[in-house]
């Protein structure tokens, strides 16, 4: 299913269930548009955010979910908080940020590996290779080729893959990005985030569990 699919969707009857959560957080999370300032700014978002946090298990109560008054405070907001910085922005968006334990080229390069398993290669033009929005949509890629395999085995495989960069590259920096994303008191990204932390914590758990 598109992003687009994922929102319309959504929008219609947030069936958490039939919704492919990868797709639909990189769409969250994506540069600013319309269609997603629309899609949050429903008046059913915050209960459909809430029927989300008790699916996952999230622990406690949901946080209350404020959106912007306007596209504009919206975008400026999502720059302010992830695009512009010194040296970089509050809550950068990529793992080389967030994972100083390795050299930014090296963490890149794992990334670009994994990619080449579906044949795939990120824009260095539009983003850096370790990028939230391009994790995601590799993961969903990844789970959705697994879904459609003929052979066992390869579904196996590419479900290995999926845990294995969800452990060393996506849930290697999320939390920590969740964290630094709270603090700044920032309305509606944080919970998003803690959602997207909760769910990656939750497909990893899935995946690794006998059948």
């Amino acid at each position: 299913m598109s992003t687009a699919g994922v929102a319309q969707s959504t929008a219609r009857v947030f069936d958490w269930t039939d919704t492919d959560l990868y797709r639909l957080f990189a769409f969250l999370f994506a540069a600013p548009s319309p269609r997603c300032f629309q899609f949050l700014a429903q008046p059913e978002t915050p209960d459909a955010l809430r029927s989300l946090w008790e699916a996952l298990g999230c622990e406690g109560a949901c946080p209350e979910f404020e959106w912007f008054s306007s596209y504009e405070e919206y975008e400026s907001a999502y720059i302010a908080l992830f695009d512009v910085g010194i040296p970089e922005p509050p809550v950068a968006l990529f793992e080389s940020a967030h994972d100083k334990t390795r050299p930014a080229q090296e963490i890149a390069l794992e990334n670009t590996c994994f990619y080449e398993v579906l044949g795939l290669r990120s824009d260095p033009s539009q983003a850096v290779p370790d990028y939230l929005v391009t994790q995601l949509e590799f993961l969903a890629a990844l789970r959705y080729t697994a879904q459609h395999a003929s052979e066992e085995e390869t579904r196996t495989s590419l479900a290995r893959a999926e845990v294995e960069f969800l452990e060393r590259h996506v849930l290697n920096w999320i939390s920590g990005a969740s964290q630094k994303l709270t603090r700044t008191g920032a309305p509606a990204f944080p919970l998003l985030m803690s959602l997207l932390g909760r769910f990656l914590r939750t497909r990893a758990e899935e995946l690794q569990s006998p059948h």
